[in-house]
């Protein structure tokens, strides 16, 4: 697939001074007169300046956030490690938002065949729904993680924009290849109650900004389930990244949001990314695109540090079996001897043929030892019936 055909070249402001040695410029290779490799690379970064779906249109001529973000993004400093690592410029967007989302679908399609991670940055966050399209081809079922402001779940139709219904678009699609979805960072005040019953009812696990703030550790199992992730910077609170519209005081600090991408970069089996949302008009310091480019770094520090969990009941992991009084009858949990991570069993009841082992907290065992169902096998007996 010629992907070069999909996009624009960097423009000479952001590559023409020679990078310092140990910045990460030096170690990308930036789509200018030739094409990278994306075949032979690890992470792929793909700009994005496509806001037919927010209500707030697009930002004012000459501000393209994706290039914004750049040009801080590489004058931050290598991490550990080697790094493979290409730009592939930015996406022309289609003839209608629709192209656009078919635009992304075979893109990053493209990309996951090679194991190459997208990370896609800019645009409206309904651009998420082409992010999700490239993973019906694969035929089971998806486990995925949103961090919003607000589950945008409104009833898709005349006057209602895109970037407001996107989720439910995700979840109603057909075929539904949607196993699980971890939502974060909402904030109650913007939430209607019935929405959070909804994703409630469908046995999907949301964590409030309080939540999130009070022991951001408990997002990290939500976040090593999820095969695609997509971030709204509305989540944010505009003093940390005031970088879009309408602003908002309230919002996860700079340092949780930093810590998620940690955990999506670490999560081994996390194969695209995408940070949506930020509008450089309305980011006039610069001090957003700052924040999104740190998230970024983060989730390739993270990337860089992935140590594939494997070979679950092996000397690998510590294994604890929790006697219960009822059905099940038993807990298993493995807990990792390189890392601090938890995983459970969970077993279909009646079905022990159905069977998944998932990531958890150290309070899921806690509370398996004290004889009380952790709420996280509940859902997941839930969703394998």
């Amino acid at each position: 697939m010629n992907l070069a055909l999909f996009f624009d070249p960097l423009p000479e402001t952001l590559t023409a001074a020679t990078p310092a040695p140990t910045t990460l410029a030096a170690y990308a290779t930036r789509f200018t007169e030739n094409f990278p490799d994306w075949r032979n690379a690890d992470l792929a970064l793909i700009g994005l300046d496509e806001w037919r779906g927010s209500a707030a249109g697009s930002p004012q001529a000459g501000h393209h956030g994706a290039n914004e973000v750049r040009q801080r993004f590489y004058q931050l400093q290598k991490g550990t490690g080697s790094v493979r690592f290409v730009d592939l410029g930015n996406l022309r967007p289609g003839l209608t938002l629709e192209d656009t989302y078919q635009r992304l679908r075979e893109i990053i399609g493209a990309l996951l065949e090679e194991n190459t991670v997208p990370l896609l940055i800019g645009g409206s966050h309904d651009l998420d729904y082409g992010q999700f399209l490239a993973y019906e081809s694969q035929d089971r079922a998806i486990s995925f993680a949103v961090v919003d402001a607000r589950p945008d779940m409104a009833e898709p139709g005349p006057g209602t924009p895109p970037e407001d219904s996107h989720l439910r678009r995700l979840l109603v699609h057909e075929p539904n290849f949607v196993f699980s979805l971890a939502h974060l960072g909402h904030q109650q005040y913007l939430t209607p109650p019935e929405v959070l019953v909804a994703l409630e009812k469908l046995h999907f696990e949301t964590m409030s900004v309080g939540e999130v703030r009070a022991d951001r550790r408990l997002a990290e199992p939500l976040i090593r389930q999820a095969e695609f992730m997509s971030v709204d910077i509305a989540a944010l609170r505009w003093q940390d990244a005031p970088g879009y519209y309408p602003a908002n005081p309230f919002g996860l600090g700079n340092e949780e949001a930093t810590q998620l991408c940690w955990y999506a970069g670490h999560n081994e089996q996390l194969s695209s990314f995408g940070l949506y949302g930020y509008r450089a008009d309305q980011d006039p310091h610069g001090l957003a695109a700052a924040t999104v480019a740190t998230m970024l770094w983060y989730f390739v520090e993270g990337f860089y540090h992935r140590r594939p969990e494997t070979g679950f009941g092996t000397f690998r992991f510590l294994t604890y079996t929790v006697v219960l009084p009822g059905n099940p009858d038993k807990l298993v949990f493995y807990k990792s001897r390189r890392a601090d991570k938890w995983w459970m069993e969970v077993e279909r009841l009646g079905d022990n043929a159905v069977k998944r082992v998932v990531p958890c907290t150290y309070e899921d065992y806690l509370n398996a030892s004290q004889g009380d169902l952790p709420q996280r096998w509940i859902r997941l007996q839930a969703l394998l019936g």
